[in-house]
């Protein structure tokens, strides 16, 4: 349904500057989509216009430069960095002679060849078929309507409405079953919630380095490649910081500028692990000279997401490229705000994980907690973390604990089943060496919450 470039396709790109001139930057990044897709760039178009032609976005006189560019290069697809209307692609196609992906096609193609999971496959179907819905145009001229009359009436429905009952029909088959492994992703994340354990998700520009990152925090045989989508199905592991707290880390996909809206609506699989986390880790390539616009940008679909307020470090990687050295900087108010690392090199790591504690731990709340008589094994899995500092038995069979626990995992603790919140009150805590984090058994609560 969707025509996805074969591999070794030939390809001309396209790229306008809108008031301006193209930004070689830009041009750059839209190469390596191209390749990343599989395609063989040949041959490149760059223009301006003050504004996009209404009829075939670029002007009447660039459509016969790419004509005869595709013609001398023997091109069989042309890929423009914009996104383009239907019209547009259709009037292009037809003048040129050869197919036309826009910007967010050619993205939904990459994202098509990389997902692997079950989930995200139908993801990338959803999106595509939402994309595909303002294209359908084509239709059978032996079916359409006919005028009145014995024998001269038509099928009463074209191909082309045909066709878009049929893709209205798998959008709501998707939608349903993605709807079910929600709620079982739901369900599941409720049970391993009992006794929360704090998630740390990275984040970042796509080609930042995240995979690497994970890699290196975890020890995951986690897929790294120096091209853009590498990593399109979110991955979790889990590991223990300094003091043995266990955390959860999970790597999703890389953003970009101008993402198309049916991928940010349709991957929630990926982007679920953003908006629940307890702590974003913005990977940022430091050698990047416009590394302050990419992190920008990954605010924004942050935002658009609804992970905007989550807590952010900050990780400038890929060091080695710029000579820069390992170091942590800190906010007015002392907190670790970003880290400077490479990733590769396996340099600041252990600085950063550093961090990651402290950021997780500055503050904790001592709570007094009613845990209801069948609640046994959440009980025994507070002391297993070593986190009550006081119980009382009631007749009823409930207990009352005081515990200490970070902000956040109290806060899922309290949406526990069999849980009541009695009291509670902030607790300073240090985050030295030799202060363990709120553990008195790491090896052995980190089996039991696996």
């Amino acid at each position: 349904m969707f025509e996805r470039p074969r591999s070794g396709e030939r390809a001309v790109l396209v790229r306008l500057g809108l008031g301006a001139q193209v930004d070689p930057e830009d041009l750059q990044e839209f190469t390596q989509l191209a390749l990343s897709a599989g395609a063989h760039p040949v041959a490149t178009v760059t223009g301006r216009r003050p504004r996009p032609d209404p009829r075939f976005f670029v002007g009447t006189g660039k459509v016969e430069e790419l004509r005869a560019t595709a013609e001398a290069h023997g091109a069989d697809v042309i890929l423009v960095d914009h996104a383009l209307s239907a019209s547009q692609e259709r009037n292009l196609e037809r003048e040129i002679g050869r197919r036309v992906l826009d910007r967010s096609a050619l993205i939904l193609d990459i994202f098509a060849q990389r997902a692997r999971s079950f989930e995200g496959k139908l993801e990338v179907e959803l999106a595509q078929l939402k994309h595909l819905a303002s294209r359908l145009v084509r239709g059978w001229t032996h079916l359409e309507r006919q005028k009145g009359g014995i024998g001269l009436r038509g099928p009463g429905e074209t191909q082309l409405e045909t066709d878009r009952r049929l893709l209205a029909q798998r959008v709501r088959v998707l939608t349903k079953r993605l709807v079910r492994l929600k709620q079982q992703r739901d369900t599941g994340r409720h049970l391993r919630s009992e006794i929360p354990v704090p998630t740390v998700t990275l984040v970042g520009y796509t080609n930042a380095g995240k995979s690497t990152l994970f890699r290196a925090l975890t020890g995951a045989d986690a897929y790294v490649a120096d091209q853009l989508f590498a990593t399109l199905d979110p991955t979790v592991r889990r590991i223990l910081l300094p003091g043995g707290t266990p955390i959860v880390v999970a790597d999703t996909v890389g953003f970009i500028r101008e993402l198309p809206h049916e991928l940010v609506a349709a991957f929630q699989s990926t982007l679920t692990e953003a908006r629940e986390a307890s702590l974003l880790l913005h990977v940022v390539d430091a050698s990047d000279p416009r590394r302050d616009a990419h992190i920008a940008q990954v605010n924004d679909v942050l935002a658009e997401i609804g992970a905007a307020d989550i807590a952010q470090v900050v990780v400038y990687n890929k060091i080695d490229r710029i000579d820069a050295p390992v170091r942590i900087e800190r906010d007015p108010e002392g907190r670790a705000a970003a880290v400077w690392i490479s990733a590769a090199e396996q340099r600041g790591v252990s600085e950063l994980t550093e961090v990651i504690a402290e950021r997780l731990a500055r503050k904790a709340q001592r709570a007094r907690l009613r845990l209801a008589a069948t609640a046994g094994a959440l009980r025994s899995r507070l002391y297993g973390r070593g986190v009550v500092r006081a119980e009382q038995s009631a007749e009823d069979g409930s207990s009352e604990l005081t515990v200490e626990l970070p902000q956040v995992e109290l806060l899922a603790l309290a949406r526990s089943a069999g849980v009541e919140i009695l009291a509670t009150e902030v607790v300073q805590i240090s985050c030295g060496a030799a202060e363990p984090y709120l553990q008195s058994a790491p090896s052995a609560s980190a089996a039991e919450l696996s």
